[in-house]
């Protein structure tokens, strides 16, 4: 077995390991990898990979591309017949059916752990790289166990499926709060509600902490999570923002997680284009008790048969062109375009030109719908020139399966979730999609607006001031699973605090020949045999 170091400064460079009879240590010098943005390890086998231990906790065979990130397994099994597994969760295994006596242990690859940067005035999309350290005083090193493997389940309810629920409040008004929270409450479901924390908007009735505080303290007595959504709904102008963002104290404790709403000029999205270093944008973050932010990105969106954040194969034009069938001729366009775009990261003008069409296809503004249109027609027509070649290409924020990750602003290191787009609940949440969720042991972090009161948005929570009776059964049936043990539904906060030691996660060989765990945790583990 060899073992090479690649990276930006480094091509092929190749590191000392120490054989024992039961794992080879990888020695890595902390100091060549501390400057680097990304790095992988190449290890080359005698032996050709035949398994791979996957997402869903089961055995698959190398037919294409194998991904295991920090949160999954990482074990395989050699021609051999003998198995191997990391005794560090840390970065990122890959494996391609091409080379398949080659595993990649990669760090920090390209788009595993994304944010959005929004260009000053142009909101144009821009996609850029976490910076992240990792630390390597203890080696790593691939176990290689007599008898069987180890697998520790991400839920806390083991081996199960996660359904998380991010509320974006921009609709939200003081009468649609109380319903959306008596709504959850009788089906025991937890959300992380967003809320804006000032009064300043262009609709008069917007909720806002500054003028309803008792009704957020009940969403934080019924088991759900606040989070700040911005400070307001509305933009004000540059200076005024700044001075809110530096000045306000939090209203309640223990307000972790903030999302991005809209442009505003002291998201974590756009501050960069302003006059604020990154040292005091971090330090004002940290000041104000906020550990937790949104990347500002999507998986993709939640259609039928698309629901697992965890499953490159959801993520394809393939899958979203079978899961929009039958959503009308205007529905299915829309969306098919929103697809394509949103997923290019080829030019940043993307986000912005699907925006209008989007705007004036709503609108019936047929000239600028085809004036918009035209502006992104080269992508259209070279997907649709080339489809067969692409069509189970994965979205590139989806290569990866990023749930979240960790990542420095300044001195402050914070964590940064990644979410899928939840419009339609008739759809996206039918039992079926539900099933598939929990079979496939996977996780969705859905990005939501339970009050959007918009016609265009096909199933909807609240259409003329009810509940929706279809969307009402659909979480009905979550609730159920809930109850089942089959489904766990934490807040944002509550995921990261459980799940993230997953990452640290320490492994060895007993000897009896299996694997187990040396490092403290709360997880629950079982063995692992082909």
């Amino acid at each position: 077995m060899t073992v090479n170091l690649k990276s930006e400064n480094y091509s092929n460079y190749v590191l000392p390991v120490k054989h024992f009879d039961s794992k080879c240590q990888i020695i890595i010098d902390y100091d060549m990898t501390s400057s680097l943005s990304f790095f992988d390890l190449e290890i080359i086998f005698q032996y050709n990979i035949v398994k791979f231990r996957n997402y869903d906790y089961k055995w698959t065979e190398i037919t294409g591309r194998c991904i295991a990130n920090w949160y999954a397994p990482k074990i395989i099994q050699l021609a051999n017949g003998k198995l191997v597994q990391a005794n560090r969760n840390i970065g990122i295994w890959e494996i391609n059916k091409k080379e398949p006596n080659k595993l990649l242990w990669r760090f920090n690859p390209e788009n595993a752990q994304p944010l959005t940067r929004f260009k000053a005035n142009s909101h144009d999309r821009q996609i850029k790289q976490t910076q992240t350290t990792y630390n390597f005083d203890k080696p790593l090193a691939l176990l290689l166990p007599g008898r069987s493997a180890l697998e520790v389940s991400r839920s806390k309810i083991p081996f199960s499926a996660i359904l998380c629920f991010t509320d974006h409040c921009d609709f939200d008004t003081l009468k649609n709060l109380k319903q959306q929270r008596l709504f959850f409450k009788q089906h025991s479901i937890k959300t992380t509600k967003g809320f804006f924390l000032n009064h300043y908007s262009k609709r008069d009735d917007n909720a806002a902490m500054e003028y309803h505080a008792n009704e957020y303290k009940a969403w934080i007595d019924d088991g759900h999570e606040l989070a700040y959504h911005a400070l307001s709904q509305s933009i004000k102008p540059n200076e005024e923002g700044f001075k809110d963002f530096e000045n306000f104290t939090p209203p309640l404790d223990n307000i972790n997680t903030w999302i991005d709403h809209g442009y505003q000029p002291y998201n974590v999205s756009c501050f960069e284009n302003y006059n604020l270093s990154v040292e005091q944008y971090g330090r004002l973050l940290h000041d104000k008790n906020i550990s937790i932010l949104w990347n500002y990105s999507d998986s993709g969106t939640c259609i039928p048969g698309v629901i697992n954040q965890i499953n490159p194969s959801h993520f394809t034009l393939q899958a979203f062109l079978k899961g929009i069938k039958g959503l009308g001729v205007l529905e299915s366009t829309r969306l098919w375009i929103k697809n394509l775009l949103t997923n290019n990261l080829d030019h940043s003008n993307y986000n912005r030109l699907y925006k209008d069409f989007a705007n004036n296809l709503k609108k019936r503004k047929w000239a600028k719908c085809f004036r918009s249109a035209f502006g992104i027609s080269k992508v259209i027509i070279s997907t649709g020139l080339h489809y067969n070649s692409k069509k189970y290409k994965v979205n590139t924020l989806a290569k990866y399966t990023p749930l979240f990750f960790r990542h420095r602003i300044g001195k402050v290191e914070f964590y940064i979730f990644q979410t899928m787009e939840m419009v339609d609940f008739k759809q996206a949440l039918n039992p079926r999609n539900i099933n598939t969720l929990i079979e496939e042991k996977g996780i969705c972090i859905a990005h939501t607006y339970f009050s959007v009161p918009l016609k265009h948005h096909k199933g909807r929570l609240i259409i003329d001031g009810r509940i929706d009776s279809e969307v009402n059964k659909n979480f009905a049936c979550i609730s159920k699973k809930i109850s089942e043990k089959k489904l766990w539904n934490p807040t944002v906060k509550e995921l990261i605090t459980y799940l993230a030691p997953l990452e640290y996660l320490e492994f060895d060989v007993t000897e009896e020949g299996g694997i187990c765990l040396i490092s403290e945790n709360h997880f629950t583990a079982r063995e692992v045999t082909i």
